[in-house]
């Protein structure tokens, strides 16, 4: 017994000297360990029913946002919301420090699992209001926008179904080519969800908000989702329903979102066109408004998006399944000036009303079509919007190509540091010829230099 006491005082004062020294935390930490009972709790990523934890993500918000990150042995260094921003993350298998009422805690990153090591003499003091303080932290982070969004996509995991990725989309209401009433409409309604959690509740309802979003192919669609989540400050979730192998499959999926989300699936109307694939149209129906949905769906916007809807079953969008309904039409005059504010800084312009009586002869393009325009020729507005109304005139010949040639007059009165192209490309046909005739040398010189590969496959998709 002398002999224990004798070499734990030693060990102490070892101890207590190589801490002061900077180099030895983790020995002095194994050291502790020998007199010091601790009690461990783990923060698992999904629970056992492969649902998402939703602790995990709140303590992964509150460690990031601690001080003591930067005295961790190892911290990863990426880049933030922001793209000028530098953020640190606790490493794999490492530690990070905290302190809470007078006790010192440690967390502990392993894989998929959050660690909280805390002394049991302490535990029974702190534990309840420690957790407490973690949510009121997550939460302030949440409401003040500082979480980095996230952008999760389905992938083929028995054990992990999605996959993240930072989500910097730059989409904005403001930038949104839509309708003014239209845009002030929906950002009212979004406000109006994210303060009504009591208003559904008392009604017996989910906390959920449904739309579909229809319309032609380039007419902005992804961009308005991408918008929506930014003003919401939610993370999205991306279903690819081609990589979804049955019903079941799906409302796995659904079961490991996360809340203050928003889950997207695109073109939808093509999908259920298709006679081989494997999610029957009930399993859709399920997905939007079983028993499932209603227990794991709070405090989600769900997105579907068609290119039309007169093929699909109008059970499938009635009230209480799909909420708002948004038209994404091929662009107007209205459309085309907030594009041309947007992608040449241009609020007004003297061939504005020669643009305005084409739009109104009924001429159209997609506002996906007039944007590529304007940056092919984002340096001279004048010849910008020159280009919109050829292909407009053109009435299709003009469609997704940029009028990129030499400055005219007017041009060099419009931008004088203009930058000045050789070659006029007035229509989309033209590029095809250029990108047609590079295609067939590439393509004849490699095979003549690969005769024994056997053939590419074609692409199935554009």
């Amino acid at each position: 017994m002398i002999l224990f006491s004798f070499t734990s005082i030693v060990l102490i004062a070892f101890g207590a000297t190589l801490f002061q020294t900077g180099h030895a935390k983790k020995l002095w930490r194994r050291i502790e360990d020998w007199f010091h009972v601790y009690q461990f709790f783990k923060v698992p990523e999904l629970n056992d029913t492969t649902q998402h934890n939703h602790l995990y993500r709140k303590v992964s918000l509150y460690l990031h946002s601690l001080p003591s990150i930067e005295d961790s042995d190892f911290a990863n260094l990426i880049t933030g919301k922001k793209q000028n921003d530098i953020v640190l993350c606790l490493g794999p298998n490492q530690t990070i420090e905290d302190h809470f009422l007078g006790a010192t805690l440690f967390w502990f990153n392993q894989t998929g699992t959050f660690l909280l090591k805390i002394r049991k003499v302490d535990k029974r003091r702190i534990l309840r209001p420690y957790l407490q303080h973690i949510h009121a932290v997550a939460d302030e982070i949440d409401q003040r926008g500082k979480r980095d969004l996230l952008l999760f996509m389905n992938i083929a995991d028995d054990f992990r179904r999605w996959r993240s990725v930072p989500f910097t989309h730059p989409s904005t209401f403001d930038t949104v080519a839509m309708e003014p009433d239209l845009k002030s409409k929906v950002k009212s309604d979004l406000e109006s969800f994210l303060r009504a959690k009591q208003y559904y509740h008392r009604l017996g309802r989910v906390w959920k908000r449904s739309f579909l979003l229809y319309g032609p192919s380039g007419t902005g669609k992804s961009s308005f989702v991408a918008a929506m989540a930014n003003f919401l400050s939610y993370d999205v979730y991306d279903i690819d329903l081609c990589k979804i192998s049955s019903d079941s499959d799906l409302k796995s999926l659904l079961l490991q979102t996360t809340p203050k989300s928003v889950v997207v699936i695109e073109d939808l109307d093509r999908f259920l066109a298709e006679k081989t694939a494997r999610i029957s149209a009930s399993g859709i129906l399920n997905f939007m408004d079983a028993l499932l949905t209603s227990c794991c769906a709070e405090e989600r916007v769900m997105v579907f998006t068609m290119n039309t809807k007169e093929h699909v079953d109008p059970n499938l969008l009635r009230p209480g399944r799909v909420d708002v309904h948004i038209h994404f039409p091929l662009c107007d005059f209205s459309a085309f000036k907030t594009l041309a504010s947007s992608y040449l800084g241009v609020k007004e312009h003297k061939l504005f009303p020669q643009v305005q009586e084409i739009f109104q002869n009924g001429a159209s393009l997609s506002p996906a079509e007039i944007g590529e325009l304007m940056i092919a020729n984002r340096n001279s507005p004048s010849r910008a919007i020159k280009s919109v109304i050829t292909a407009l005139q053109t009435d299709g010949d003009g469609r997704g190509c940029g009028l990129i040639g030499r400055q005219t007059e007017d041009d060099e009165m419009d931008e004088p540091d203009g930058v000045v192209c050789g070659e006029t490309f007035h229509t989309v046909k033209d590029l095809r010829k250029l990108y047609g005739f590079f295609s067939f040398r590439v393509t004849r010189r490699s095979s003549s230099s690969n005769a024994s590969l056997p053939p590419a496959s074609p692409l199935e998709k554009e």
